[in-house]
């Protein structure tokens, strides 16, 4: 449908009425009467939801991707970061094959804000060491929530003065079912078996939402329910990183005098403490070279509730609730052999230097310690949001919304680590020649005797991060005859507690034997891209039954508490121009606000509590223009912040990696990133639901905050506490008296500038001939040029190819980024880590049996797409650091609605 000029200013006077906007409501209210015979076309399905989505982004007079109604629900996807992904500018990092965190426009997740119902939400779950660990940053982790639970998802690029401050990249907001949404009663239930071709498992997962009006339509209630089981197996094989004798500060190689050397080294001057030594010692090895196995058991349950009152016409009370947990049984076993810290006992025997000159392709060595460990993690994530919000029409012209809101997160991770180290050292050897990634290992000992193994606790740990959100916001809106003002207030309590436990006393034991299994997957590494075989590994229910005794201990010192007050004030302005035969949308604002932070922790054993504070003002200008019945442009000028990620206010002790050789500190007295920002669009809706669009962005980001490093010692004062610290090991620890470590703390020191576009087509192909007709196209592409930007894909698209009927449909989904780097300050002397980009593909299907039932058919990364990251070793290099895989995940399901 094409809408007409008289046509889209009745869509702009709903949309700054704040009301429901129906487009094809709106094409039928205000034709002309010569329009009377105009054909008006139904759509339903996921071309009707690709419609709607259109249409709130076609009427917002800011920069908007919405994803409405059936775009989540029939999306073949595990949550709703996985729907948000087909977002131009969204690109997301998985855990364990899963979704997990978002990145908008080049800006890492903690630079994209996250609202639920209308309030700031906190999330936090636990992921494998390489996956980031317990987030107890600001970014949001959506693998909390399935997507069955919302009914839409609003990316706001570009903010107005109304929005509550806090997402310099845009804001994500989530929107769970109401039970007003619907005429009177509607029940849906959804239920599906998904299968992996890896774990071979068939997991359930189910949906269920239930609604009705009472009284006359004055109250309605709405319920639903989401839970769903996932068995994971993640293998592959990994080096952790790469490295080599000068770099990893362990000394050089023994003997390298009759080393039988294959290729020519290429490192220049390979020089330690100023001294030209054997370029050997310069080549980049794997510094822990091992087969990987990461298994989850996954549950997931979440209920909303929603309750409203219309006591009037003019008042409406809504109460909202979301309750969600997600439980994760973590089985991680490497098997690996040593290359740090102890390259002076270590004489490698023969070498083939990879043919770029700089890195070893092939080694045998003696004198290589090795190592089993295994890990059982025990982590639950408990999420509850309430919000009561209400609206007043006080008179024609004025309406009041008032809302009060409490959210919780708790997270707790409990780690039960067990290393197996060979007594002896040993002769090993791999070879990457046939495969970059995965290689030939040659081992020297009966690997899977557990005589040749001791036992010893890697670490008995538990983090919990707890999260508390408290919202107050009141808005008062004027609804003039050619302009609208909105003023308002916002207050957000926001605290961050993060603790962790131990467990002392566990009784080392000279030999593994009766505490040791071999790995309980049998058919390990048989779909794998490489050589893979089952190991020896600890056996959990023999060590905790015979062993261990559970008393965990606080580790006060590594504990600490942030808290965030913020209020802020905004006045903002929507009105419109004639301008010769064209409209003009303009949103004008500005917004104040006023954060103050409390930072608690210990410092040297002692308690302390440091407060800081800083106020902003975030003008907002978003212009829209309707220069013809089909073509909008758009431009945008504000001004956002991002506030530091509060893990990063921590005021107390030191965090130590004694295996590296680092000293992390918070710093309390951080301010915000402030970013000056310029969108501008064209969009032109050239036929019934299509659109061909164009946008290209600005940042200006002042107080970007980096990482300050010095290489030091310890300061002797924390020696008791390291020697005391079950967390570390003198057998691989780097010695703080005799090694000086790296000191990092975060600082506001730089800048930073982001700019990039974005493109989109979609179009139904109604225009083919036949039975193509039912074709149809959505995709889009993202540039993002930026400096030093962690987590930031230069170009990442999407592509959909679909075909619906009435009856059935299937489309293709693709989604690609590029390579990205995870950390610019690296380790072991790499300049950096990254991740390569992935390609995500995904299909899904449906056959609708009859109006209330419809069958689904779907496959979730449908070609097994690998996890692979890297190192770059002298910054030139692409080293893997893993390599593995979660296999494809095929579902059948069925829906049901009435």
């Amino acid at each position: 449908m094409v809408l007409r000029r008289k046509q889209l200013a009745v869509l702009v006077a709903l949309a700054l009425s704040g009301a429901h906007v129906n487009a094809q409501q709106v094409a039928n209210e205000s034709a002309e009467p010569q329009d009377e015979n105009l054909e008006i076309i139904e759509v339903s399905g996921f071309r009707g939801s690709l419609n709607k989505s259109l249409m709130e982004k076609r009427t917002s007079v800011n920069n908007k991707e919405s994803i409405v109604a059936e775009d989540i629900g029939k999306f073949p996807d595990l949550n709703i970061a996985e729907s948000i992904q087909r977002v131009p500018g969204v690109a997301i990092s998985r855990e364990g094959g899963e979704g997990r965190q978002i990145t908008l426009r080049g800006l890492s997740p903690s630079f994209t804000r996250t609202t639920l119902n209308g309030m700031e939400v906190p999330a936090s779950t636990d992921g494998t060491d390489s996956g980031g660990g317990v987030n107890g940053g600001r970014g949001f982790d959506f693998n909390v929530f399935a997507s069955e639970l919302f009914n839409r998802v609003d990316i706001q690029k570009s903010p107005t003065a109304s929005m509550e401050e806090g997402g310099i990249a845009g804001t994500v907001d989530l929107y769970s079912a109401k039970p007003f949404d619907y005429e009177g009663f509607k029940l849906v239930t959804s239920v599906q078996g998904g299968y992996n071709n890896v774990t071979e498992e068939t997991d359930p997962r189910a949906a269920f939402m239930i609604s009705n009006r009472f009284a006359d339509d004055k109250i309605g209630v709405l319920f639903s329910a989401a839970m769903s089981e996932r068995t994971v197996r993640q293998e592959g094989f990994g080096t952790v990183r790469w490295t080599n004798p000068v770099q990893d500060g362990g000394g050089l190689y023994a003997d390298t005098s009759d080393t039988v050397v294959s290729g020519t080294p290429d490192v220049g001057s390979c020089v330690d403490d100023g001294v030209e030594v054997d370029p050997l010692n310069c080549l980049w090895t794997p510094r822990l070279p091992r087969p990987d196995y990461f298994g989850n058991d996954q549950e997931r349950v979440g209920f909303t509730g929603s309750i409203q009152w219309a006591p009037s016409d003019d008042l409406t009370f809504t109460l909202d609730g979301l309750v969600s947990s997600l439980e994760n049984t973590r089985t991680m076993y490497n098997f690996f052999h040593m290359f740090r810290s102890t390259f002076d006992e270590i004489t490698p025997t023969a070498i083939t230097v990879h043919p770029n000159g700089k890195q070893v392709l092939a080694g045998s060595y003696e004198g290589i310690k090795s190592r089993i460990e295994s890990r059982l993690q025990e982590s639950t994530t408990d999420f509850s949001q309430f919000v009561l919000s209400g609206e007043w029409f006080a008179s024609e012209n004025v309406k009041v919304e008032a809302m009060f809101g409490t959210a919780e997160s708790d997270a707790r991770s409990e780690q039960y680590r067990y290393n197996m180290t060979l007594l002896e050292s040993t002769t090993y050897g791999f070879d990457f020649s046939n495969n970059e990634n995965a290689p030939a290992l040659t081992y020297g000992y009966d690997t899977n005797d557990a005589s040749n193994y001791n036992l010893s606790d890697g670490r008995l740990r538990a983090t919990d991060v707890e999260r508390e959100n408290d919202t107050f916001k009141v808005d008062v809106s004027y609804f003039g005859d050619e302009v609208t003002i909105k003023t308002g207030f916002a207050y957000n309590d926001r605290v961050v507690t993060y603790a962790e436990e131990q467990i002392n006393g566990f009784p080392d034991q000279d030999s593994a034997v009766g505490y040791a299994e071999m790995m309980p997957v049998d058919d390990f590494g048989s779909g794998f891209d490489g050589p893979l075989e089952p190991f020896l590994v600890a056996d959990f229910d023999a060590i905790n039954a015979n062993l261990l005794d559970v008393v965990w201990t606080p580790r006060s010192a590594q504990s600490w508490q942030v808290g965030e007050e913020t209020s802020a004030l905004y006045l903002e302005m929507d009105t419109s121009y004639e301008i010769s035969d064209m409209l003009l949308r303009a949103n004008y604002g500005v917004r104040y606000v006023n954060t103050t932070t409390t930072s608690e922790g210990f410092v040297q054993g002692e308690a302390v509590q440091i407060e800081n504070d800083y106020s902003n003002f975030l003008p907002a200008v978003n212009l829209a223009l309707e220069a013809t019945d089909d073509v909008v442009v758009r431009l945008a000028v504000t001004q956002s912040m991002t506030r530091p990620s509060l893990n990063s206010l921590n005021p107390g002790n030191p965090s130590f990696d004694y295996i590296n050789g680092s000293v992390s500190v918070g710093n309390p007295f951080l301010d915000p990133f402030t970013s000056n920002n310029v969108d501008f669009g064209v969009e032109w809706y050239f036929d019934d639901e299509a659109l061909l669009a164009a946008t290209v962005f600005y940042k200006d980001i002042d107080n970007w905050i980096v990482r300050s490093s010095e290489e030091r010692f310890v300061d002797p004062a924390y020696f008791d506490f390291i020697d005391n610290d079950a967390q570390y090991d003198p057998q691989i620890a780097l010695d703080p008296r005799e090694v000086a470590y790296e000191h990092s703390s975060p600082n506001n020191a730089d800048e930073r500038s982001i700019s990039g576009y974005e493109l989109i087509y979609q179009q139904p192909l109604s225009f083919l001939p036949g039975v193509f007709e039912n074709m149809g196209v959505v995709s889009n592409y993202t540039h993002v040029n930026a400096d030093d930007i962690e987590g930031m894909s230069e170009t990442s698209y999407n592509f959909t190819l679909y075909y619906e009927t009435d009856v059935y449909g299937a489309r293709v989904s693709v989604n690609k980024r590029d390579d990205y780097i995870t950390d610019f300050t690296g380790s072991n002397g790499n300049v950096a880590h990254g991740t390569t980009g992935p390609t995500q593909v995904d299909f899904s299907s449906f056959y609708n049996f009859s109006e209330a039932l419809t069958f689904t058919f779907e496959i979730i990364n449908l070609t097994d797409e690998y996890e692979r990251l890297f190192t770059t070793g002298d910054g030139s290099l692409n080293l893997v650091r893993e390599y593995n895989h979660t296999g494809r995940q095929i579902f059948l399901g069925a829906r049901y609605s009435l």
